[in-house]
Protein backbone atom coordinates (compact mmCIF):
# COMPACT_ATOMS: atom_id res chain seq x y z
CA UNK A 1 0.00 0.00 0.00
CA UNK A 2 0.98 3.26 -0.74
CA UNK A 3 2.09 5.36 2.55
CA UNK A 4 3.68 8.71 1.24
CA UNK A 5 1.40 11.31 3.71
CA UNK A 6 1.67 13.53 0.47
CA UNK A 7 -0.26 11.18 -1.89
CA UNK A 8 -3.27 10.84 0.82
CA UNK A 9 -3.03 14.84 0.72
CA UNK A 10 -3.80 14.98 -3.25
CA UNK A 11 -6.27 11.57 -3.13
CA UNK A 12 -8.38 12.19 -0.03
CA UNK A 13 -9.80 15.39 -1.85
CA UNK A 14 -9.33 14.08 -5.18
CA UNK A 15 -12.00 11.24 -3.55
CA UNK A 16 -14.46 13.58 -1.68
CA UNK A 17 -14.65 14.91 -4.55
CA UNK A 18 -15.82 11.76 -6.58
CA UNK A 19 -18.06 10.98 -3.88
CA UNK A 20 -19.96 14.16 -4.61
CA UNK A 21 -20.11 13.52 -8.55
CA UNK A 22 -21.31 10.01 -7.26
CA UNK A 23 -23.98 11.64 -5.06
CA UNK A 24 -25.52 13.50 -7.65
CA UNK A 25 -23.34 16.72 -8.91
CA UNK A 26 -22.12 15.14 -12.07
CA UNK A 27 -18.64 16.88 -13.16
CA UNK A 28 -17.01 17.12 -9.74
CA UNK A 29 -15.19 13.34 -10.84
CA UNK A 30 -13.19 15.24 -13.61
CA UNK A 31 -11.43 17.16 -11.16
CA UNK A 32 -10.14 13.48 -9.53
CA UNK A 33 -7.48 12.43 -11.67
CA UNK A 34 -5.71 15.80 -12.25
CA UNK A 35 -5.54 16.28 -8.17
CA UNK A 36 -4.05 12.20 -7.89
CA UNK A 37 -1.95 12.81 -11.07
CA UNK A 38 -0.01 14.91 -9.19
CA UNK A 39 1.77 12.86 -7.09
CA UNK A 40 1.11 9.36 -9.13
CA UNK A 41 1.05 8.24 -12.72
CA UNK A 42 -1.84 9.28 -14.11
CA UNK A 43 -1.99 5.28 -15.48
CA UNK A 44 -1.42 4.16 -11.73
CA UNK A 45 -4.40 6.87 -10.60
CA UNK A 46 -7.13 5.28 -12.81
CA UNK A 47 -6.44 2.15 -11.70
CA UNK A 48 -6.38 3.00 -8.37
CA UNK A 49 -9.76 5.09 -8.69
CA UNK A 50 -11.46 2.35 -10.54
CA UNK A 51 -12.50 0.12 -7.54
CA UNK A 52 -13.09 2.91 -5.05
CA UNK A 53 -15.84 4.14 -8.25
CA UNK A 54 -17.17 0.68 -7.87
CA UNK A 55 -17.62 0.73 -4.64
CA UNK A 56 -19.13 4.26 -4.77
CA UNK A 57 -21.30 2.79 -7.28
CA UNK A 58 -22.79 0.61 -4.21
CA UNK A 59 -23.79 3.64 -2.40
CA UNK A 60 -25.38 5.89 -5.42
CA UNK A 61 -27.20 3.19 -6.86
CA UNK A 62 -28.48 2.14 -3.66
CA UNK A 63 -29.79 5.37 -2.79
CA UNK A 64 -31.46 6.50 -6.21
CA UNK A 65 -32.68 1.96 -6.54
CA UNK A 66 -36.24 3.72 -6.97
CA UNK A 67 -35.17 6.65 -9.43
CA UNK A 68 -33.93 5.88 -13.06
CA UNK A 69 -34.66 5.53 -16.22
CA UNK A 70 -34.47 1.77 -17.57
CA UNK A 71 -34.88 3.10 -21.44
CA UNK A 72 -31.96 5.73 -21.28
CA UNK A 73 -29.96 3.24 -19.31
CA UNK A 74 -29.75 0.28 -22.17
CA UNK A 75 -29.80 2.54 -24.88
CA UNK A 76 -26.43 4.44 -23.96
CA UNK A 77 -25.00 0.93 -22.45
CA UNK A 78 -25.71 -0.60 -25.98
CA UNK A 79 -23.40 2.64 -27.15
CA UNK A 80 -20.94 2.35 -24.11
CA UNK A 81 -20.02 -1.09 -24.48
CA UNK A 82 -19.04 -0.81 -28.19
CA UNK A 83 -17.35 2.43 -26.97
CA UNK A 84 -15.23 0.95 -23.99
CA UNK A 85 -13.82 -2.27 -26.43
CA UNK A 86 -12.85 0.86 -29.29
CA UNK A 87 -10.96 2.39 -26.78
CA UNK A 88 -9.75 -0.31 -25.55
CA UNK A 89 -8.11 -1.72 -28.81
CA UNK A 90 -7.28 1.71 -29.94
CA UNK A 91 -5.63 2.79 -26.60
CA UNK A 92 -2.36 3.40 -27.86
CA UNK A 93 -3.14 5.44 -31.11
CA UNK A 94 -5.65 7.18 -29.58
CA UNK A 95 -4.25 11.03 -28.05
CA UNK A 96 -5.59 11.65 -23.80
CA UNK A 97 -5.19 15.43 -25.10
CA UNK A 98 -6.99 15.49 -28.23
CA UNK A 99 -9.98 13.13 -26.54
CA UNK A 100 -9.70 15.68 -24.32
CA UNK A 101 -9.96 18.62 -26.30
CA UNK A 102 -12.35 17.41 -28.36
CA UNK A 103 -14.89 16.74 -25.08
CA UNK A 104 -14.30 20.27 -23.24
CA UNK A 105 -15.12 22.30 -26.68
CA UNK A 106 -18.09 19.88 -27.05
CA UNK A 107 -19.44 19.87 -23.60
CA UNK A 108 -19.22 23.62 -23.09
CA UNK A 109 -20.76 25.01 -26.49
CA UNK A 110 -23.60 22.47 -25.32
CA UNK A 111 -23.91 23.96 -21.92
CA UNK A 112 -23.87 27.52 -22.48
CA UNK A 113 -26.49 27.10 -25.39
CA UNK A 114 -28.41 25.23 -22.97
CA UNK A 115 -28.68 27.94 -20.77
CA UNK A 116 -29.38 30.09 -23.43
CA UNK A 117 -32.25 28.42 -24.62
CA UNK A 118 -33.96 27.44 -21.68
CA UNK A 119 -34.28 31.50 -20.20
CA UNK A 120 -36.16 32.30 -23.59
CA UNK A 121 -39.48 32.90 -23.31
CA UNK A 122 -40.58 30.18 -25.19
CA UNK A 123 -38.04 27.03 -23.57
CA UNK A 124 -37.98 24.20 -26.35
CA UNK A 125 -39.94 20.94 -24.78
CA UNK A 126 -38.05 18.05 -23.33
CA UNK A 127 -36.32 15.88 -26.40
CA UNK A 128 -36.65 11.79 -26.11
CA UNK A 129 -34.82 9.16 -25.78
CA UNK A 130 -34.26 8.07 -29.11
CA UNK A 131 -32.49 5.28 -30.17
CA UNK A 132 -29.92 6.92 -32.97
CA UNK A 133 -28.61 9.31 -30.32
CA UNK A 134 -28.47 7.69 -27.50
CA UNK A 135 -26.40 5.03 -29.11
CA UNK A 136 -24.17 7.59 -30.31
CA UNK A 137 -23.53 9.36 -27.41
CA UNK A 138 -23.32 6.26 -25.29
CA UNK A 139 -20.48 5.05 -28.02
CA UNK A 140 -18.64 8.59 -27.07
CA UNK A 141 -19.05 8.09 -23.27
CA UNK A 142 -17.57 4.73 -23.14
CA UNK A 143 -14.67 5.85 -25.40
CA UNK A 144 -14.08 8.65 -23.36
CA UNK A 145 -14.36 6.62 -20.02
CA UNK A 146 -11.83 3.95 -20.97
CA UNK A 147 -9.40 6.66 -22.89
CA UNK A 148 -9.18 9.51 -20.94
CA UNK A 149 -11.70 9.15 -18.30
CA UNK A 150 -14.35 11.73 -19.31
CA UNK A 151 -17.20 9.50 -19.82
CA UNK A 152 -19.57 12.17 -17.40
CA UNK A 153 -19.88 15.02 -20.04
CA UNK A 154 -21.05 12.92 -23.22
CA UNK A 155 -23.75 11.30 -20.66
CA UNK A 156 -24.60 14.88 -19.82
CA UNK A 157 -25.32 15.57 -23.44
CA UNK A 158 -27.41 13.61 -24.35
CA UNK A 159 -29.76 13.21 -21.27
CA UNK A 160 -30.02 16.54 -20.21
CA UNK A 161 -32.37 17.81 -23.26
CA UNK A 162 -34.73 15.50 -21.74
CA UNK A 163 -35.62 17.50 -18.52
CA UNK A 164 -35.90 14.37 -16.37
CA UNK A 165 -36.81 15.25 -12.98
CA UNK A 166 -33.66 15.85 -10.97
CA UNK A 167 -33.55 12.31 -9.23
CA UNK A 168 -34.09 10.62 -12.28
CA UNK A 169 -31.50 12.30 -14.33
CA UNK A 170 -29.32 10.80 -11.01
CA UNK A 171 -30.09 8.19 -10.41
CA UNK A 172 -30.20 7.00 -14.39
CA UNK A 173 -26.73 8.22 -14.52
CA UNK A 174 -25.41 6.34 -11.25
CA UNK A 175 -26.70 3.08 -13.26
CA UNK A 176 -25.58 3.81 -16.23
CA UNK A 177 -21.86 3.78 -14.89
CA UNK A 178 -21.75 1.33 -12.12
CA UNK A 179 -22.51 -0.66 -15.40
CA UNK A 180 -20.08 0.95 -17.36
CA UNK A 181 -17.14 0.28 -14.59
CA UNK A 182 -17.82 -2.99 -13.87
CA UNK A 183 -17.59 -3.77 -17.98
CA UNK A 184 -14.15 -1.82 -17.76
CA UNK A 185 -12.79 -4.37 -15.69
CA UNK A 186 -11.61 -7.00 -17.97
CA UNK A 187 -9.67 -4.69 -19.59
CA UNK A 188 -7.64 -2.62 -16.52
CA UNK A 189 -6.95 -6.83 -15.92
CA UNK A 190 -5.27 -7.36 -19.50
CA UNK A 191 -3.38 -4.07 -18.56
CA UNK A 192 -1.87 -5.26 -15.82
CA UNK A 193 -3.18 -2.54 -13.65
CA UNK A 194 -4.86 -4.07 -10.78
CA UNK A 195 -1.63 -4.53 -8.39
CA UNK A 196 -1.47 -5.56 -5.12
CA UNK A 197 0.02 -1.85 -4.19
CA UNK A 198 -3.21 -0.35 -6.46
CA UNK A 199 -6.35 -2.41 -4.41
CA UNK A 200 -4.40 -2.03 -1.11
CA UNK A 201 -4.29 1.37 -1.18
CA UNK A 202 -7.82 1.96 -2.76
CA UNK A 203 -9.02 -0.04 0.18
CA UNK A 204 -8.28 2.40 2.43
CA UNK A 205 -9.99 5.06 0.49
CA UNK A 206 -13.63 3.17 1.18
CA UNK A 207 -14.35 4.94 3.80
CA UNK A 208 -13.90 8.71 2.67
CA UNK A 209 -15.24 7.46 -0.74
CA UNK A 210 -18.88 5.77 0.90
CA UNK A 211 -19.09 8.77 3.46
CA UNK A 212 -18.47 11.36 0.46
CA UNK A 213 -21.44 9.75 -1.88
CA UNK A 214 -23.99 9.62 1.00
CA UNK A 215 -22.87 13.39 1.75
CA UNK A 216 -23.26 14.24 -2.39
CA UNK A 217 -26.76 11.98 -2.34
CA UNK A 218 -27.57 14.24 0.99
CA UNK A 219 -26.95 17.20 -0.54
CA UNK A 220 -28.62 17.10 -4.21
CA UNK A 221 -31.84 16.45 -2.41
CA UNK A 222 -31.90 19.26 -0.90
CA UNK A 223 -31.40 21.13 -3.73
CA UNK A 224 -34.41 22.23 -6.18
CA UNK A 225 -35.16 20.70 -9.34
CA UNK A 226 -34.25 23.90 -11.41
CA UNK A 227 -31.09 24.71 -9.24
CA UNK A 228 -30.15 21.43 -10.00
CA UNK A 229 -29.82 21.93 -13.45
CA UNK A 230 -28.54 25.41 -13.21
CA UNK A 231 -24.97 24.13 -11.20
CA UNK A 232 -25.15 21.15 -13.74
CA UNK A 233 -24.86 22.93 -16.40
CA UNK A 234 -22.22 25.54 -14.55
CA UNK A 235 -20.37 22.41 -13.66
CA UNK A 236 -20.44 21.22 -17.25
CA UNK A 237 -18.68 24.27 -18.36
CA UNK A 238 -15.71 24.38 -15.72
CA UNK A 239 -15.08 20.56 -16.62
CA UNK A 240 -15.25 21.09 -20.36
CA UNK A 241 -13.18 24.25 -19.50
CA UNK A 242 -10.53 22.08 -17.98
CA UNK A 243 -10.95 19.42 -20.31
CA UNK A 244 -9.41 21.97 -22.96
CA UNK A 245 -6.80 23.28 -21.14
CA UNK A 246 -5.19 19.61 -20.56
CA UNK A 247 -5.57 19.15 -24.15
CA UNK A 248 -4.15 22.01 -24.98
CA UNK A 249 -1.34 22.12 -22.68
CA UNK A 250 -0.69 18.57 -23.74
CA UNK A 251 0.57 20.30 -27.17
CA UNK A 252 2.12 22.93 -26.07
Amino acid sequence: MITDPLFYAATIPAVILLGFAKGGFSGLGALSLPLMALVVSPVQAAAITLPILIVQDVVSVWAYRHAWDRRNVVILLLGAVSGIVTGYLLAAQVSDAAVKLAVGVISVAFAIRRMVVERRATPPKPAPADVPRGIFWGWVTGFTSMVAHAGGPPFQIYVMPQRLPRDIFVGTGAVLFALVNWIKVPPYLALGQFTLENMATAGALFPVAIASTWAGVLLVRRVSGQAFYTAVYVLLILVGAKLIYDGVAAYL
